[in-house]
């Protein structure tokens, strides 16, 4: 059989560095279309890109050649070159990040977890949704 298919979709929260509020709210829609293009062109599909002035959310199929390790690290990479390019101001991402698998079954409520962020963020701080995912992914968490 000459096709692989794959269907691998990946919930990834990644943050500017020191959570500096810097992708201002009139770049955030030119940030999302760009990390979908990002992921397009290394053989992803981002289902749904969002976030705040301070991290983004990303729904990814990272498709059958990549591992979530590369394919975080070509989103960031590439995104943070084009917010270097678009600001006065010196852009970085964290190291961290986030990242867990999602069942088909899930897709459209990640979708809208996604899409609500502004909203959603008026309740709790990055910082706090962060916690909570690991909480909720079974993650330990450093004392």
């Amino acid at each position: 059989m000459p096709n692989s298919y794959v269907s691998n979709r990946v919930h990834v929260v990644f943050s500017t560095k020191n959570r500096y509020k810097t992708i201002d709210e009139s770049l955030q829609p030119k940030l999302w279309a760009y990390l979908a293009g990002v992921a397009k062109n290394h053989g992803m599909y981002a289902v749904a890109v969002g976030g705040i002035d301070d991290h983004v959310h990303a729904l990814i199929n990272l498709g059958a050649t990549l591992g979530i390790a590369k394919a975080v690290q070509a989103l960031k990479a590439n995104s943070s070159r084009w917010m270097n390019e678009h600001l006065r101001a010196r852009f970085e991402w964290q190291e961290v990040y986030f990242a867990c698998s999602v069942s088909r079954s899930q897709v459209p409520s990640v979708i809208r977890y996604v899409a609500s962020q502004k909203e959603h963020h008026t309740k709790m701080d990055a910082a706090g949704e962060f916690v909570l995912l690991l909480k909720r992914h079974g993650f330990d968490l450093p004392d």
